[in-house]
């Protein structure tokens, strides 16, 4: 029951970063408002680091920053940790 719950809650998460990945890509090449970089980092981190990592490939956006790498990969490892630690103890 945990699993299903917190793998539902990172799938949420991680189709809210792509989606926000493919709108701040839109937005940039329109010239339009932005959305901020700790935005984008924050839902990545927070939950959404499968998300943030295809928007990045899939968009082509952000890539060249390599804090946007770093965040979304340590961001992964703790997400698939958090998984593993259920389903081991529960």
């Amino acid at each position: 029951m945990y699993l299903a719950i917190v793998s539902a809650v990172l799938a949420v998460i991680s189709l809210a970063a792509f989606v926000l990945y493919g709108a701040d890509k839109s937005k940039a090449k329109r010239g339009k408002w932005r959305i901020p970089e700790k935005v984008l980092l924050g839902v990545s981190f927070f939950g959404g680091a499968v998300g943030g990592l295809l928007g990045m490939t899939l968009f082509r956006h952000k890539t060249k920053h390599w804090y946007f790498w770093a965040v979304n990969l340590i961001g992964l490892c703790w997400q698939a940790a958090a998984i593993v630690l259920i389903v081991l103890y529960c």
